[in-house]
């Protein structure tokens, strides 16, 4: 066979063989955007290419991982994502668990449980997912007995004992830090205390979530069609593996292993 020959028959083969195209991830700013960087640039040195892609809502990641933009995302959590599928009919599926931020039970004028007063103010989320989930805990606390069985999707009229008589105020999400100085107990996320400058703070709930909290690990979610992607599962492994990932996520919750949990470990 002639020298061009030769070269010809492997350009051929060359161009037969799967080309491996890399993943596209979408994330929401913060510390699972930058705790998915940092597995991006690992997976690099292992020859996956990942891109990662930012979103400033929690709509876009989904739509775009429908309609084939993404390949995966790594934002929201279990109830979140049922809450979507029911209202969009899109064809998604949680594939993997990821970092479990927990939340807490805070105030800046009592230092325990037993010092909440009656008709207390608490500040809980007003939307029905975090609501449920911040209930769930000021049962746990033994502040409030809920409907048996309903667990983090309560609302407050599932609330059927409530002996110290708190008085209960919604406020966004976002908005709780804030309130934090206007009531007597919020629930509260620690990340946001981190984020507002406060990560001395964030470690000093009087209570906090844990693995049995699990339903809000944040998930990474595909298309029913890509669920089994080699290339997807190969970058899931490396994110729940990686000694840097685990320093990153660490390093956002303020070094406090109370704010968050790995629940993939467990």
């Amino acid at each position: 066979m002639s020298i061009h020959s030769t070269w010809l028959a492997a350009v051929l083969i060359a161009l037969a063989l799967p080309v491996a195209a890399g993943i596209r991830v979408g994330v929401t700013p913060g510390a699972l955007a930058d705790s998915i960087a940092v597995a991006a640039t690992e997976a690099k040195t292992q020859g996956l290419d990942v891109k990662v892609v930012e979103f400033s809502d929690w709509t876009t990641p989904n739509l775009a991982l429908e309609n084939g933009d993404l390949d995966l995302n790594y934002f929201q959590h279990q109830a979140f994502l049922d809450n979507g599928l029911k209202e969009t009919g899109y064809h998604l599926r949680s594939v993997a668990l990821g970092i479990l931020p927990n939340i807490g039970l805070y105030s800046e004028k009592y230092q325990s449980l037993d010092a909440i007063p009656e008709g207390a103010r608490v500040a809980i989320a007003s939307d029905p997912v975090n609501q449920g989930r911040g209930l769930a805990l000021l049962e746990t606390a033994g502040l409030i007995g809920l409907t048996p069985g309903i667990g983090w999707q309560a609302t407050l009229d599932d609330v059927t004992a409530n002996p110290r008589g708190l008085r209960f105020v919604e406020i966004e999400g976002p908005q709780l830090v804030r309130a934090i100085a206007d009531v007597d107990l919020a629930q509260g996320y620690p990340a946001h205390y981190v984020n507002a400058g406060r990560a001395d703070f964030a470690g000093k709930a009087l209570i906090y979530s844990g693995l049995g909290d699990r339903h809000f690990a944040i998930r990474f979610v595909t298309r029913d069609d890509n669920a089994a992607d080699a290339e997807v599962a190969a970058f899931i492994r490396l994110y729940q593996s990686s000694p840097a990932v685990r320093a990153r996520i660490d390093a956002a919750n303020a070094h406090d292993p109370k704010l968050y949990s790995l629940p993939w470990l467990d």
